[in-house]
């Protein structure tokens, strides 16, 4: 149960505990963890009983600000993401949506279905003023900072005018949310040459040269780590595969590092220095620090994470929803408004957890 006699935060994520290929046993716990060392109240959304079994076996619980909001219908992932919303009026991600929609939380986070938070985004949030498509952005380090490539899955298909309105809603969140004043834009290509391209890449140039953004050219494949670029503009399939691979590549070096220290005798006179920097370089390319990705140009912050996110990805998903919501440089955003219903199941859940 949330602890007593202190001030319950301000700030409202709303989490879908049921989401993700280790819900709800690390999503509790990774929601908990972040409720305590990042001062946010977190509104778990899921099947009850499932969430209180994880809640009373973890023994921060009582550090933690947190409620349950009770959703009884779970997307799985093979199920079609439009007729999963339909269907499913009380799963996690809907229920979730709506408490964002109605102002009851100020950031929502999944690890489940991609296609369905997308889906549910854009028909209860709604778009911007002036885009046409959402799109995932997601943060990759590079020596001096990060670069944020996007599309990174939420549009298969895609036209120009589209790329250009990533680019726009890319500039904005590295400025507003990473403190960038002036983000350099690059196109994903198969060459630096304005020639190169297929026919999406070479009229997306044309279109981002006269934009008034700050366009830098293409960029190539390799350019991502190299920090050529803040913001990193491509149709959502190219952008999925780069994720993807970068990924695979990040848990490969990992394990071939770790290969390295330990199976090498010499290594073991400089073992704390080896360890000091073999942990840097993880922590640099592990998606679980990154912890998620935000959903750009939807009108509320929807913070999409890993579907094998554990615990530590959870919470630090939870972390980039709270940047989000409240960057450095931004005032206080207003107090979520608990609702009745929430009201009623925070009473729920002290009866429940004192039995």
């Amino acid at each position: 149960m949330p602890r007593k006699n202190n001030h319950r935060p301000d700030l409202t994520i709303a989490v879908d505990a049921m989401g993700g290929d280790y819900a709800p046993q690390e999503v509790v716990k990774g929601a908990l963890e972040a409720s305590k060392d990042f001062n946010v109240n977190i509104a778990l959304v899921g099947r009850q009983e499932a969430i209180l079994e994880e809640v009373k076996r973890l023994k921060m619980a009582r550090d933690a600000h947190f409620y349950i909001i009770d959703s009884r219908e779970v997307i799985d992932f093979g199920e079609s993401p439009a007729r999963a919303i339909k269907e499913k009026p009380d799963s996690s991600i809907v229920q979730s949506i709506d408490l964002l929609k109605r102002g009851e939380a100020s950031a929502f986070v999944s690890a489940g279905h991609t296609g369905a938070v997308v889906c549910a985004s854009l028909f209860d949030l709604g778009l911007e003023e002036g885009i046409e498509r959402p799109a995932i952005g997601t943060l990759f380090p590079t020596p001096t900072g990060h670069v944020l490539l996007v599309d990174a899955g939420a549009n298969v298909d895609c036209r120009a005018p589209f790329l250009v309105q990533f680019a726009h809603l890319g500039v904005r969140y590295m400025q507003r949310v990473m403190a960038v004043a002036n983000p350099r834009v690059g196109l994903l290509s198969n060459g630096e040459e304005e020639s190169k391209g297929n026919r999406l890449v070479r009229e997306t140039h044309a279109l981002l040269k006269e934009c008034g953004l700050n366009f830098v050219g293409n960029v190539e494949g390799k350019d991502l780590p190299r920090g050529l670029a803040d913001v990193v503009v491509t149709d959502g399939f190219t952008g999925n595969v780069v994720l993807k691979a970068s990924e695979g590549f990040a848990e490969m070096l990992t394990l071939s590092l770790q290969h390295a220290i330990n199976g090498h005798g010499h290594f073991k006179k400089a073992t704390h220095l080896m360890k000091s920097i073999f942990e840097t370089m993880v922590k640099r390319l592990d998606y679980n620090e990154r912890g998620g990705a935000p959903l750009l140009g939807v009108r509320g912050n929807v913070i999409i994470a890993h579907g094998r996110s554990h615990a530590k990805a959870i919470k630090s998903a939870i972390r980039l929803a709270k940047q989000t919501v409240q960057p450095e440089s931004a005032a206080e955003p207003p107090p979520a408004r608990p609702s009745k219903r929430a009201r009623n199941h925070k009473k729920e859940l002290t009866v429940a957890s004192s039995q």
